[in-house]
């Protein structure tokens, strides 16, 4: 397993808000573990590539450190940090789409940056950026579905891809929950809303009937938003998932055997790193975890 990681994406803290650099520094110090992971660095996205899938506006104010989300902080360099993030997506999609399975273990996150708004904790669209590269390219996929397991909606994929035939948005989230949207699926975006307390069995009933549609629309890539903030004792969600949970979601991904790629998107408990690892070995099995 690819791990694209850099050190640089913890060079940014807001006291007190959950998206903490520890998050992603303590996973990686865990998954350094695994013999079979290998780490490795990607450069920055380019600015034409954040332009395929937001507006010049939106470019600039994080260019300049704004924000109006009062979720997202204004950080200044957050441009940089935004990009690399952005470019470990883009590696991430390459290195699947030509038979590598790849996992960014980066941040910011992506899933609900919208075309021409930043917004919950997330400031470009990394899987967007991703897909709109992979997909202008000849050489690259007709179909691809995007499977977004972090306990918010998806709704910055579902806004930027909407109706574009080539793109399945499938998203599993706590209704009610941030960011409110989601409630029903429409065209290209299937939602499976799921209420507070949701337990890892119901959980997995759900998440079978989305990959069934999945199926159904025969991608060749999966490129799948991971988030972990359906964990049972995560800060800010009210689900009921086990660490467990998540090793059996990326079995049940992997059984799709399509080539994969992941993007860390929430998860804000101490257990992140083990809700990781255990995802990971679930999608690779005979991981040591």
């Amino acid at each position: 397993m690819k791990i694209i990681f850099s050190p640089e994406c913890a060079g940014y803290r807001v006291p007190s808000h959950p998206d903490s650099p520890r998050r992603v520094t303590a996973t990686a110090t865990l998954l350094q573990q695994n013999p079979k992971h290998e780490f490795i660095a990607a450069p920055p996205c380019d600015e034409s590539d954040i332009l395929r899938v937001h507006t010049k506006r939106l470019l600039e104010e994080v260019r300049r450190g704004e924000s109006s989300d009062p979720h997202t902080p204004a950080i200044a360099g957050i441009f940089d940090h935004a990009r690399r993030s952005a470019g470990a997506a883009i590696h991430a999609a390459a290195l699947a789409w030509r038979g590598t399975p790849a996992f960014s273990l980066m941040r910011p996150p992506g899933h609900h940056a919208r075309r021409d708004r930043l917004m919950g904790f997330c400031y470009f669209n990394n899987m967007a950026i991703a897909l709109a590269r992979l997909l202008q390219d000849d050489a690259g996929p007709k179909r691809v579905a995007i499977v977004d397991f972090d306990c918010h909606h998806g709704n910055g994929a579902e806004e930027i891809f909407r109706d574009t035939k080539q793109v399945l948005c499938v998203s599993l989230h706590q209704s009610p929950g941030y960011p409110g949207t989601g409630l029903r699926s429409e065209g290209n975006a299937l939602n499976f809303p799921l209420p507070p307390e949701t337990d890892g069995a119901r959980y997995l009933e759900a998440f079978d009937r989305a990959l069934e549609a999945v199926r159904g629309f025969q991608p060749e890539l999966l490129a799948v938003e991971a988030g972990f903030d359906a964990y049972k004792r995560d800060p800010i969600t009210d689900m009921r998932l086990e660490i467990e949970t998540f090793g059996e979601i990326g079995r049940r991904l992997a059984a799709l055997r399509l080539p994969m790629f992941a993007l860390l998107e929430g998860g804000y408990s101490s257990q992140l790193p083990k809700c990781v690892a255990a995802f990971l070995d679930g999608w690779e099995p005979g991981n040591p975890v």
